[in-house]
């Protein structure tokens, strides 16, 4: 099973001049550790609940983190968890992207969903139309991404968007395209994208429900694939685990592991964690005691 870091909190201490160095230590510590993903949340504020500080704490521009984490980083896999279709137009989300993807040296993917946080929306003047119609962005964004990342840069017409011309050069180096994560449990139009446009999807894991709510989602995702004619076993099939850990131990890696092994037998092939406090050493943590355990899966 490949692991992956989440990161949430930029509320370190130092305040914010202590932020990119502790960032540039978190790549260092990916790869010495031995991550398969770095995550960033697409976020304009701090996600509420979190217990993070909520909207007020700090929160930092993703795409602009991801390039300076491709700086600090070689091997990694780097990517927004997840980028809410309403945040970029898609002709320029698309070029986010590649770029991002040309610089990393082709460790880029799209991390992408339909948006849920009303109030950031709301306090920068973003538009912030119903779900319906956000799903209906949805699906066009991921048709012009994969528009501009083939040959046809002709135009696009859609309901929502219209392009005159889908050039987008230079291309990703990823080929065909840097993969397409879809984050989102949502059976009826979440998980049908997912079978119709996607490499991967991510679903929500808590020690509460355990492997059988996501096999359930799976389950649902393999009937989508076969409406579409899709090979659901080309799907990466990740998780966000949504529950504490504290990897700095030998025991709480090997319980960490022994959960995870539930969810490797229904086909999970990544884990996506998140440290609240100290992200460097918990990725140190994750590198001595999580990688090695977590990978025999």
């Amino acid at each position: 099973m490949r692991v992956g870091v989440h990161v949430v909190n930029f509320g370190l201490p130092g305040g914010a001049s202590a932020i990119a160095p502790t960032i540039a230590e978190v790549g260092r510590a990916a790869e010495e550790a031995g991550l398969d993903n770095l995550s960033v949340m697409d976020h304009y504020f701090q996600m509420e609940g979190m217990g993070l500080g909520d909207a007020p704490a700090p929160m930092l521009e993703a795409y602009t983190t991801l390039g300076f984490l491709a700086a600090h980083t070689r091997t990694v896999e780097l990517q927004a968890l997840v980028t809410g279709v309403t945040y970029r137009h898609p002709g320029l989300l698309a070029k986010v992207v590649t770029t991002l993807d040309v610089l990393s040296g082709g460790r880029a993917m799209l991390g992408i969903g339909a948006a849920w946080y009303e109030r950031e929306h709301l306090g920068l003047g973003v538009p912030f139309p119903p779900l319906s119609e956000r799903f209906e962005l949805l699906e066009e964004t991921l048709q012009i991404v994969l528009q501009m990342w083939s040959d046809d840069d002709g135009p696009y017409e859609g309901a929502h968007y219209r392009l005159a011309e889908t050039i987008c050069s230079p291309p990703p180096l990823t080929r065909p395209h840097p993969p397409i994560m879809i984050g989102g449990a949502g059976e009826r139009k979440t998980l049908r994208l997912v079978a119709k446009y996607a490499d991967a999807c991510n679903l929500f894991a808590r020690p509460d429900t355990g492997p059988d709510a996501v096999k359930a989602k799976l389950d649902v995702l393999a009937g989508h694939c076969g409406n579409e004619g899709t090979d659901v076993a080309r799907i990466r099939k990740t998780i966000l685990w949504a529950a504490p850990l504290d990897p700095t131990t030998a025991a709480g890696a090997a319980d960490f592991a022994e959960q995870m092994k539930g969810y490797a037998d229904i086909g999970i092939v990544e884990v996506h964690v998140m440290p609240f406090d100290d992200p460097v050493e918990f990725i140190r943590g994750l590198g001595r005691h999580v990688v090695p355990a977590i990978g025999r899966l």
